[in-house]
């Protein structure tokens, strides 16, 4: 079951480096975040998957010395438009029409409305817009990974501007957003491991109005 899952996953502190993930999970861990829902379907953002030990550790210097972007075997980075602009539309309508075959005529006016209100707007405003698209995808991330028996670990620990420049980012038009090291928990080592989750209780978190 679902929650029976997210109950086994938690935050991992230190991942076993001589346990690197099989591909085949990190390529369903990947699977599903491209499933993920997004506004108007734009997918405003892309995803990097860091194997290479050296860039890694790069990314360990900028990210406060956490072990687990070196220790995991795959480092996935969320990055997010930097901006949204006519051409990025237009390539998913694009896309859309020739996937659905269907005239173009049948999706422009949403689009174009689209276009009308997102092209106006600030460009650190969109961004922030396509910061949270990459969130949704993040969390179905995560989720994949613990259906996956797979240690996630969320970041936001880091210095964004730094990671887009040793990943080179910025040229392509994206901004780093959040990291999720992917690995197997350490056997000892792992202050955190063991705990219990604590959550609030529901009827604290819910408020239902009939």
């Amino acid at each position: 079951m679902l929650n029976e899952k997210l109950n086994w996953r938690y935050a991992a502190k230190k991942m076993d480096p001589s346990k690197p993930v099989p591909q085949d999970k990190v390529n369903r861990i990947l699977e599903a975040i491209n499933l993920a829902p997004t506004s108007s379907g734009l997918q405003p953002f892309e995803v990097i998957v860091v194997t290479n030990p050296e860039v890694k550790a790069k990314l360990r210097a900028v990210g406060y010395d956490q072990a687990q972007i070196t220790d995991a075997s795959h480092v996935v980075v969320f990055a997010a438009w930097d901006n949204y602009t006519a051409a990025r539309i237009d390539a998913v309508v694009d896309q859309l029409v020739e996937e659905r075959g269907i005239p173009r005529s049948a999706v422009s006016d949403y689009y174009d409305n689209l276009k009308s209100m997102l092209l106006p707007r600030t460009a650190e405003v969109n961004f922030e817009h396509a910061a949270r698209q990459a969130y949704i995808a993040f969390g179905i991330g995560l989720t994949a990974a613990a259906f996956e028996a797979v240690d996630a670990t969320p970041m936001e620990g880091f210095d964004p501007a730094a990671v887009d420049e040793i990943l080179g980012l910025r040229a392509l038009g994206l901004r780093s957003v959040t990291l999720m090291p992917l690995g197997y928990r350490a056997a000892e080592g792992d202050w955190l491991q063991g705990m219990k989750k604590v959550r609030k209780p529901m009827a604290e978190l819910v408020t239902e109005v009939a």
